[in-house]
């Protein structure tokens, strides 16, 4: 009996000290959303508007990092963003769905109904292939999108304003009301995420990035974790492409293109796999330095992205979030 009991409270006391852990990360995510949410009341138009975009693409990117914390990086994230993003525009549109939580979660469902059937064939590979492999998935859906002029072809189509909770947004403060929309939405998923990610399952994506031999010894199954973790991934990317069209109010085929799936690369990288905080502080740096660089630098703006991104890897290899979690950064 005496044998039994020691073995199993170091079991309890870990999960006593993970529910704490979490209760404290949910008071301080909470907290940061409502000093956020005031914080917009008193900002500029063209700040809220860019912390909108950064939670938005923060989500997508949030993916990216659910899959790098099992040792792949997909280059075609953009291909979630725009199924998001149309399946918002066209509910919007054709079906008469304007109501922003609704519009937001189907999209993110679409993304993630549409990812399932490819999940377990990219779960069957790594590195370059699987890297590969999701950006001609995102390259055929935009040369798709191009053609169907049915879905407005290269230059897509706008979309009206959307209501929240069957309320109009009033002009005077639409703006606003998307900046909160899209702050407590991204809160929200950064502390499910967190959770997840100190899960058992979260934490079997972590040893199949060391291992995946030795998982699988251990009666884990590797391309379950992947094919899951796929899946997580498209319905983020989802949820923030239909946050985007609904706060630009217009959709078009490079929402798939290469190269904005290579800024959601971008921000993954410049954040780290450690912090889930890390990605939408990430994610407000790229449209940060990303408008202030086109203001000033129309024309190389780019090349100060890239200057920004080496000077992050040469010093913080672990990323944004090694600076409070050193701890994590193996």
């Amino acid at each position: 009996m005496a044998a039994t009991l020691s073995s199993t409270a170091p079991v309890s006391s870990g999960q006593r000290a993970d529910t704490v852990g979490h209760g404290r990360t949910i008071l301080l995510g909470v907290g940061f959303c409502a000093a956020l949410c005031v914080a917009g009341l008193f900002a500029p138009k063209w700040l809220t508007f860019l912390v909108t975009m950064a939670a938005a693409n923060g989500l997508v990117s949030l993916g990216i990092v659910g899959l790098m914390r099992g040792g792949v990086v997909p280059f075609g994230q953009g291909m979630m963003l725009a199924l998001g993003g149309y399946a918002a525009a066209l509910s919007f549109n054709h079906l008469g769905i304007t109501d922003v939580l609704l519009l937001t979660f189907g999209g993110g469902t679409v993304a993630a109904l549409v990812a399932a059937p490819f999940a377990p064939l990219l779960s069957r590979y790594r590195g370059i292939f699987f890297a590969m492999l999701t950006l001609a998935l995102s390259m055929v859906l935009y040369g798709l999108l191009m053609k169907l002029t049915i879905l407005g072809g290269s230059d897509g189509f706008n979309v009206g304003r959307p209501t929240l909770l069957g309320q109009k947004l009033p002009d005077s403060h639409s703006g606003y009301i998307m900046f909160a929309v899209a702050v407590v939405l991204a809160t929200v998923m950064a502390l499910l995420a967190r959770i997840y990610f100190d899960s058992t399952r979260g934490l079997v994506t972590l040893a199949v990035r060391e291992n995946e031999l030795r998982v699988e010894y251990l009666g884990g199954s590797v391309r379950q974790a992947m094919t899951i973790n796929f899946i997580l991934a498209a319905f983020c990317g989802g949820m923030g492409g239909a946050l985007a069209v609904l706060a630009l109010g217009h959709i078009e085929p490079n929402f798939s293109f290469w190269t904005t799936s290579g800024e959601f690369v971008f921000v993954a990288i410049l954040a780290g796999w450690q912090s889930v905080a890390a990605v939408f502080v990430a994610s407000t740096v790229l449209e940060v330095v990303r408008s202030f660089s086109s203001a000033y630098f129309p024309n190389t703006w780019q090349l100060v992205l890239g200057l920004f991104l080496l000077f992050v890897i040469r010093f913080l290899p672990g990323g944004i979030g090694s600076l409070w979690m050193k701890g994590q950064t193996k």
